[in-house]
């Protein structure tokens, strides 16, 4: 019985051991595998893994050198559960904005595939599988990372100017994927290489969202979703046509009841409801009618949101990780709103007017050290030669009417009078137009200055009424704000002696005063076309500069392998 026993635990043990030894066997004709995968034969040629291009190249070698070509993602015979979620990871990829396709996922699978049958002795999984398949997830790691981070897109190849300053730490994406292999925490490792902003995560879940709709839209929307168009607004009583694919657009949004099943070419209440559902998250005055902008709003499948999203989320990996939301004066052209921002509470939101389409804000970021109360305007020359000089022309009083001065470039003032100003050539004009402190003045009462290099600011206005507009874009690129005094007794709250009365005192002196302030404020001018809140909501907002497109179009450009 003892000398059974005892032969029975020897059988057990060489089970073990050789077991063993085959893993070790395995693992270490893995590891020679991997070396000749990743090491090129010519400086020249492209490195390539069963026809799959790998993206960090350089990092990818350092990182199986360091750890002497070991497998990072299995023990030669079986795939643990990282290694499906590194899978998971880049499938989920697309709720970032960013293409699973460009992480190798097409040919991951297939090993994956491969390996699952192999387990149900469907066939084989060889020691150049097991290779072949770390490599590529420790590629898809690294290329993900590079671009979870810095984004897929280089702002400095686009057509429109991007200059927000980056200022980024290195990377170190091969000691990144060794620390998430030891934690086991791919999802984490991710995560941390998210945007500062907390808008982000929160815009990955819309996103998600919108995918679902995209899902449902292609399965199940009953109606046609051509273009809309119409030639009149309509409003609450009024009879169209597209009634019906308005009511069945309002549906799939969920703005109103699926239950309500109406064949009915008349805009009614109910509708009218679903209406301003969208008017709302699209940036539209919520009044109900349906005009050219919340057809626009209309025309949007899920498709254009998600690509929408998709551009927006990439924005936001280009901002630098120093821009934090301590205190910041944040500008979202596209939203026509300045939000000022101090430990996270948003201390004022007011509506702003930008630039025209063809006098675009740029977007910069730069620093505010300054304002001035009861400025005064030196006109820009383009300013002076294409409307100014036109303007006086055809009325001599011009310029007193609109308090403005004509000085030379000492400051020094010239009588108007002893200028002929039919025969001036505006192109040639040797002087300059200042406006006077005053009601009139095109700055308003006080300007917020932040140096940059495209003449930039923020100031006051005197055309009031223009803020009622849905579409702000209309200045020649500065940015007018709603609430000048208020923002002002915010920046000035360092100092108590700047009350309510004083600043409004300040802001009505027949000359300049220029107030300094305590400590330097970043100023970021920035366009979001999409966004959500807290609540779970989402924004979307028109792409008055066309930017969008070009971003889309080199974030949908997949890398040939």
């Amino acid at each position: 019985m003892k000398k059974t026993l005892l032969k029975f635990l020897f059988i057990i043990l060489l089970g073990f051991q050789y077991g063993n030894l085959t893993a070790q066997n395995n693992q270490g004709e893995i590891s020679n595998l991997i070396r000749s995968l990743i090491e090129k034969d010519s400086p020249d040629s492209d490195q390539k893994v069963i026809g799959q291009e790998l993206f960090s190249a350089v990092t990818i070698k350092s990182f199986y050198s360091d750890r002497v070509f070991e497998p990072a993602w299995s023990d030669g015979k079986v795939l643990p559960e990282i290694a499906y979620e590194m899978r998971y990871e880049i499938q989920q990829i697309q709720f970032d904005g960013l293409n699973p396709a460009d992480y190798h996922l097409s040919a991951i699978n297939e090993l994956f595939g491969r390996y699952e049958n192999s387990r149900k002795s469907k066939g084989v999984f060889l020691p150049n599988d097991f290779a072949a398949l770390d490599v590529l997830l420790s590629d898809a790691y690294l290329i993900i990372s590079s671009h979870l981070y810095l984004g897929k897109v280089n702002p400095a190849n686009l057509k429109s100017v991007w200059n927000i300053q980056r200022s980024a730490t290195e990377l170190q994406a091969g000691e990144r994927l060794v620390t998430a292999l030891a934690k086991g925490s791919i999802r984490k490792s991710f995560e941390e290489l998210y945007p500062t902003f907390t808008i982000y995560k929160r815009m990955r879940d819309g996103l998600r969202y919108m995918y679902g709709h995209e899902k449902r839209y292609n399965s199940k929307y009953i109606g046609s979703w051509k273009k809309l168009k119409i030639d009149k607004s309509i409003k609450v009583g009024d009879s169209d046509n597209q009634i019906n694919e308005i009511r069945s657009r309002l549906m799939f949004w969920e703005f109103i009841s699926k239950d309500f099943v109406k064949d009915d070419k008349t805009y009614d209440s109910i509708m009218e409801l679903g209406i301003k559902k969208l008017q709302a998250r699209h940036g539209l005055e919520t009044d109900g009618v349906i005009g050219q902008g919340t057809v626009y709003a209309l025309n949007q499948s899920p498709s254009d949101l998600i690509a929408t999203a998709k551009v927006n989320m990439e924005r936001l990996r280009w901002l630098s990780a120093d821009i934090k939301e301590q205190e910041l004066i944040l500008v979202n052209t596209a939203n026509f709103q300045l939000d000022f921002i101090s430990k996270r509470d948003t201390l004022l939101s007011s509506k702003v007017i930008v630039g025209k389409s063809y006098h675009a804000t740029p977007q910069f970021d730069a620093e505010m050290s300054y304002l001035v109360f009861s400025p005064t305007w030196t006109v820009p020359n383009s300013i002076t030669r294409n409307e100014i000089i036109p303007a006086i022309k055809k009325n001599p009083n011009y310029l007193a009417s609109k308090n403005m001065v004509v000085i030379n470039n000492s400051g020094v003032l010239i009588d108007p009078g002893t200028i002929d100003w039919q025969k001036t050539n505006p192109r040639k004009f040797p002087y300059m137009i200042r406006q006077e402190p005053g009601a009139q003045n095109s700055l308003g009462l006080v300007k917020f200055m932040f140096p940059n290099q495209y003449s930039v600011y923020i100031h006051d206005t005197p055309s009031r009424s223009l803020f009622s507009r849905e579409d702000r874009a209309l200045s020649h690129g500065c940015i007018r704000i709603q609430n000048p005094a208020e923002l002002a007794k915010l920046l000035l709250s360092f100092d108590s002696q700047w009350t309510e009365a004083k600043i409004d005192e300040a802001m009505k002196q027949k000359k300049e005063r220029v107030v300094t302030l305590d400590r330097k404020i970043p100023v970021v001018i920035f366009y979001l076309t999409y966004w959500a809140d807290s609540k779970g909501q989402e924004y979307y907002r028109r792409d008055i500069y066309d930017r969008d497109s070009e971003i889309l179009k080199a974030l949908s450009q997949v890398r040939k392998t």
